[in-house]
């Protein structure tokens, strides 16, 4: 028998808060986290803005130690995990270890450890690198850091899919628990990767924005966006057995009721030109969630404000939904945290959460120029307040990767 799935907990670091409440709130202000970069030294690189999270202390959630022991994305991993399971109202430990999963990836993984060490190689030799160095930098180190906090004994691993990867995550821990092998699952992403060899690689291959204006270099779907702004920063989401949830009377923000998983089998680099990949990824979500693409309300798009991805995204939506993709709403939050790379698809199922519980749609910030080939409604006023039932959440990975989520308003 196949069982209902909840959201009954978040957590969130991100560059415009670091808990998900925070986090909701500027979204909802329309308050974009992007600035000029502090991390490192600018004067060589072309790229001077980023979304950079701000006053991230590890020692909120971890021993000096521990800290010392784990890069950056671990570190945004665990804290979002604990204020997930903090917000959830238990950590499960009167319950089976077995029945509860933790699948939490990385797009990159540890690449300030990488850059750190490789440095440090270069310049005295392999002695040097530290015995800590691979499991610091492997993309399973957040899972795995989660599970040993809590003593999670289910199904522990990482998807890695790129810019989908937490997406995927989310999807099949939604499924873990909907065919029987989990009860709970915390499942997210996380990334650290400003740093100069990750901006000089995604500058190189031409995907970042050399805009110095933060209010301006990211702008999804308007005709003068030029590249996606590199944010970083984690998201976990607590999902459980809807039963088991209502046993214990947790709060539920809405329901996972689909998840669409294609490949574009097109370019290593650039999505599918008709969106045909990404429109039946968000047909998969809608079947499985028994609904017709009619019913869905609004749609947190992938919208990195480059150029081919926001043109392609538009069609696949028009593809999935027909006319009625003129009828519903869009929007991107990526223009307010910048581009989150394997933490994104959590962070935005997560936003969808709290827009189908609040019935708030969050904006797309930075607007202004109409762009002809992007003609739906972007949501670009504002935050909307409007009623919703249904929302997909698309995430869109390099290696032609497409995720949809499908979330469903919780009324019991």
């Amino acid at each position: 028998m196949e069982r209902r799935v909840v959201i009954t907990g978040v957590g969130a670091v991100t560059p415009v808060g670091n808990t998900a409440d925070k986090t909701w709130d500027s979204i909802l202000a329309g308050r974009h986290g992007i600035s000029l970069i502090q991390s490192f030294d600018t004067a060589s690189s072309e790229v001077k803005v980023a979304a950079e999270v701000r006053d991230f202390d590890p020692l909120e959630y971890m021993d000096k130690k521990e800290a010392r022991r784990s890069d950056r994305y671990t570190q945004f991993a665990l804290a979002a995990a604990v204020q997930a399971v903090q917000d959830c109202g238990t950590d499960f430990s009167g319950e089976d270890p077995y029945r509860i999963g933790v699948i939490v990836g990385s797009g990159i993984g540890g690449f300030q450890t990488i850059e750190k060490e490789y440095s440090g190689y270069l310049d005295k030799g392999m002695r040097h690198i530290s015995a800590l160095f691979i499991p610091m930098m492997i993309t399973n180190m957040a899972a795995g850091t989660i599970s040993m906090r809590y003593g999670f004994k289910g199904p522990n691993y990482a998807p890695v899919s790129a810019c989908a990867t937490s997406a995927h995550a989310v999807g099949e821990a939604f499924r873990s628990i909907k065919h029987g092998y989990c009860d709970v699952c915390l499942t997210g992403g996380s990334e650290a990767a400003i740093t100069q060899f990750a901006i000089g690689g995604f500058n190189n291959m031409k995907a970042l924005t050399q805009s110095e204006d933060p209010d301006r270099a990211c702008c999804p779907f308007d005709k003068e966006r030029s590249g996606f702004v590199m944010g970083e920063g984690g998201a976990i989401l607590v999902l459980e057995e809807l039963e088991h949830a209502r046993a214990r009377g947790a709060h539920i923000y809405a329901e996972i009721t689909g998840y669409g998983a294609t490949a574009d089998a097109y370019h290593m680099t650039s999505p599918d030109p008709e969106g045909q990949g990404g429109a039946q990824a968000m047909l998969l979500a809608c079947r499985e969630g028994g609904i017709s693409p009619e019913q869905v309300d609004y749609v947190n798009a992938h919208g990195t404000s480059t150029g081919l991805n926001d043109k392609f995204e538009t069609k696949a939506v028009k593809a999935a939904l027909g006319t009625h993709a003129y009828q519903i709403a869009v929007s991107s939050t990526k223009s307010m945290t910048g581009h989150l790379l394997g933490a994104a698809g959590a962070l935005e199922a997560m936003l969808c959460a709290r827009a189908l519980e609040d019935g708030i749609i969050p904006p797309t910030a930075n607007y202004r120029v109409k762009d002809e080939e992007c003609d739906l409604d972007y949501v670009t006023e504002g935050a909307r307040k409007q009623a919703i039932t249904h929302a997909l959440s698309n995430s869109l990975g390099f290696g032609g990767h497409n995720v949809s989520l499908l979330l469903k308003k919780y009324t019991g």
